[in-house]
């Protein structure tokens, strides 16, 4: 396969984690990549060698112009985008109560509204060529809120509705969506990729408060692995039919599936009280 041939893969927030996995294992493969990150100098390592095939740009999610710039820059230099990751956002921890105002916004803008806005721009592109993946990168909080997470996990879950609506849409067009929701895995998203605001209530201390305290003295001994992470996403775009969810840790897949469980029991145990809410059938 010569270089032109190769799929183009367009991913935000590369310089770590994830996305800096995921990032290396495609230009390895000797595949096309525009690789965006706030710092685009942060990303040298993945352009050396590969010029011709690896553009390395500055993008924020939450700025419009450059995500337009990216979008023009990808479509200019390799005609079009295959693979669409929306990795970049950050993670917020507080209590529900505690929760700061600029901070929940902010979340929201470089989370949810900077992933709307760079797929609206790419979605011309895959669509005149009735072909393309796009993955969000959400998380297990995408499905399960947990105490300390209200925030993040709303812009997550924020995410999960936005992409049923979208696979709606776009899969008659050719156009495959999955969200990855990953749970803990090896990175220094902890360190680098999360903001908290501290818990002062006594009230959530033993809830909401030890899991602000536990988040990052866990960093560096999660379980899950950021490469065989990014193996198994490039495996689901090689795939006839790609799936809707891909839950990634032992973590994530045990407890989503439990919560998933409980959630569909519960559904069912007001079954009544459900259907009684019709106008009666006459």
């Amino acid at each position: 396969m010569s270089a032109s041939d190769t799929p183009v893969w367009l991913i935000t927030g590369c310089s770590t984690g994830l996305g800096r996995a995921l990032a290396r294992l495609i230009v390895d493969r000797g595949w096309r990549l525009i690789a965006t990150a706030r710092d685009a100098s942060r990303l040298a390592d993945l352009v050396e060698g590969a010029e011709d095939r690896v553009l390395a740009l500055d993008l924020d999610v939450t700025n419009a112009g450059q995500v337009a710039a990216v979008v023009a820059a990808a479509r200019e230099a390799f005609g079009r985008v295959d693979v669409l990751v929306n990795n970049a956002g950050y993670g917020y921890q507080s209590t529900v109560e505690e929760g700061e105002e600029a901070e929940i916004r902010a979340q929201f803008d470089a989370n949810v509204f900077g992933l709307f806005a760079i797929t609206r721009q790419v979605l011309p592109i895959m669509r005149a060529r009735r072909s393309g993946h796009i993955i969000n990168i959400t998380s297990v909080a995408g499905l399960i809120g947990f105490p300390g997470s209200g925030y993040y996990a709303a812009s997550k879950h924020a995410i999960e509705g936005w992409s049923d609506a979208l696979r709606a849409e776009v899969e008659p067009l050719g156009i495959g969506v999955t969200c990855v929701e990953p749970g803990p895995f090896r990175t220094d998203w902890a360190g680098r990729s999360l903001r908290q605001t501290a818990n002062h209530i006594a009230d959530y201390a033993d809830t909401a408060g030890k899991r602000l305290a536990g988040t990052r003295q866990m960093s560096g001994q999660q379980a899950g692995d950021p490469v065989r992470a990014g193996e198994t996403m490039i495996t689901l775009t090689r795939t006839r039919n790609p799936p809707r969810h891909l839950v990634l840790g032992t973590f994530g897949f045990e407890a989503v599936t439990a919560r998933m469980g409980e959630r569909l029991r519960e559904i069912e145990g007001q079954r009544d009280a459900s259907l009684a809410a019709d106008f009666p059938k006459t």
